[in-house]
């Protein structure tokens, strides 16, 4: 009786463990026809966690230029108008302005102030910048200009007509006017040409509490505040304090104690190229530029930085096609053909050197005609090879504080760079050259692999050399102080011409004439 009893409770917790079960799955069951009733922030992790489970095609990326092209054409009230613009981004308006009619441009004008239309200027290209300016009556045009940060108001001025930019100019605020003749001052390759005004300045003697009334008085007609600059009573630069230590520090603590003595800084007269390298070094935010007297007239922003670096690395990438200078979409005929001519006059003078060697060796191509179809492959093999170390070179020669040895190790680096690369060729060369002479060519094995085999020692022999030129060149024009990327591809290619065909030639003359009489 006992055991019918235990056996039957046993059935009990047995059912009623199935229906634990049961009533569970229809409420996981529940939840999951219900996902979409939960709050967006589980959603949106639930899809950071699985993210491939529902991809419904590729993500649409908003227009944004259209949808200000559309609010613009639109006929919705100035104060509406005003509004909707003030959610997009001022890059996304500057873009917008060139999908933009003239008459389309003025409403704009019209609609947004001053301030607003400087911050859209300052993602504007200079010559798009200058004719918008000049679609404006003077006035407005003068209020924009001088919410521009100075640099960038002194590219844009250059740009206009002299009648233009004097009236622009004397209808300014003193202030204004003095911050843009002191960028004015500097020639455009100086770093003085790319600063801004726009920074704090305090004096050494202030008190905590006196730095912090004089940073929130400075704030109202500058914005870079994250690093504040100090002076001595002479105006003298001392150093910088960081806006985070200001904030938190105590006030029985000395000012003195909270200022970076060390920090980077440039001269206005500095040569852009020569200070760059020195400015990359850095990450912050905000460099002090001094005068010859150590005063502070401004400051290079990042910004300013990723600008000057961006036109440093065009000029570069101008001058390693060729060019004397970077060109653009709408550049005139003429302005692009004075650019290009220089070089291309030096290379033809090379290139008939290059001619009348191949000249010299006319009897070794008319002995043996079937050495000219290889001579492309030197050729190409060996001014690859020299573009390649010229880059690598010039990379490495941007660090002004190379010393001799480093650079004779750089040196050896690129010639044994250049044997193992012509090694591995050259025996690629050999066993595939030598097939195809024999079957394409229909010539005799040992003929054959002795062709291929002459090209395999002449492709380690120039390929050595162009290594070797490559990094040689550069370093020559560094020496000379000639920017090194003058020694452009076009130039180590067209040398190393010179130097694949004396040297793939020669080794024919005497390999295969001298050596093995296969002619």
């Amino acid at each position: 009786m006992a055991k019918e009893k235990e056996k039957d409770k046993e059935n009990i917790d047995t059912k009623n463990e199935a229906l634990k079960e049961k009533t569970a799955v229809k409420d996981i069951s529940e939840k999951t026809v219900n996902v979409e009733s939960l709050d967006p922030e589980t959603l949106e992790v639930e899809k950071l966690i699985a993210p491939d489970e529902e991809k419904e095609g590729p993500i649409e990326v908003p227009n944004y230029e259209e949808e200000i092209v559309k609010i613009i054409r639109g006929n919705s009230s100035p104060k509406l108008l005003k509004s909707k613009l003030e959610d997009y981004h001022d890059n996304s308006i500057a873009d917008a302005m060139k999908l933009l009619k003239k008459s389309e441009r003025q409403k704009l004008y019209r609609i947004l102030d001053a301030e607003a239309l400087g911050a859209i200027f300052e993602y504007i290209s200079t010559e798009d910048a200058s004719t918008y300016i000049n679609e404006m009556d003077l006035k407005k045009a003068s209020t924009v200009i001088s919410e521009l940060e100075p640099d960038t108001a002194v590219e844009i001025l250059r740009e206009l007509e002299k009648s233009k930019r004097t009236l622009l100019i004397d209808s300014m605020e003193s202030d204004v006017r003095k911050d843009i003749k002191v960028v004015a001052s500097f020639d455009e390759d100086e770093i003085g040409s790319k600063m801004t005004t726009n920074c704090i300045i305090i004096n050494d003697g202030l008190s905590i509490k006196e730095a912090m009334s004089e940073l929130v008085e400075q704030a109202k007609d500058n914005d870079n505040i994250s690093t504040i600059f100090v002076e001595d009573k002479d105006r003298a630069f001392v150093g910088a304090i960081d806006l985070k230590e200001l904030i938190i520090a105590r006030k029985d603590m000395h000012l003195k104690d909270l200022i970076m003595t060390s920090f980077p800084y440039v001269y206005g007269h500095e040569n852009i190229s020569d200070c760059i390298e020195r400015l990359k070094d850095y990450s912050e935010g905000l460099i002090p530029v001094l005068d010859n007297n150590n005063r502070i007239l401004g400051v290079i922003t990042s910004q300013n930085l990723v600008e000057v670096v961006d036109e440093e690395m065009g000029e570069d990438y101008a001058k390693f096609a060729g060019l004397t200078a970077e060109e653009d979409l709408s550049e005139p005929l003429i302005e692009s053909l004075k650019k290009r001519l220089p070089w291309l006059l030096i290379l033809l003078c090379l290139g008939m050197l290059v001619s009348s060697v191949v000249g010299i060796f006319e009897g070794v191509i008319a002995g043996l005609p079937i050495i000219m179809a290889f001579q492309t492959l030197i050729l190409d093999m060996s001014g690859n090879v020299g573009t390649q170390s010229l880059a690598v070179t010039i990379r490495v020669l941007m660090d002004e504080n190379l010393t001799f040895a480093q650079k004779i190790q750089l040196v050896w680096k690129e010639v044994r760079v250049g044997f193992c690369n012509g090694l591995i060729l050259a025996s690629l060369s050999f066993i595939f050259l030598g097939l195809y002479i024999h079957f394409v060519k229909d010539r005799p094995w040992g003929f054959s692999y002795s062709m291929s085999g002459c090209i395999g020692v002449s492709l380690i022999v120039a390929m050595i050399i162009s290594s070797t030129l490559g990094t040689l060149i550069p370093m020559f024009f560094k020496k000379i102080k000639v920017d090194p990327a003058v020694a452009s591809g076009p130039l180590i290619t067209t040398l190393n011409d010179l130097i694949a065909v004396v040297t793939y030639y020669s080794m024919s003359w005497i390999l295969l004439f001298n050596v093995l009489h296969l002619a």
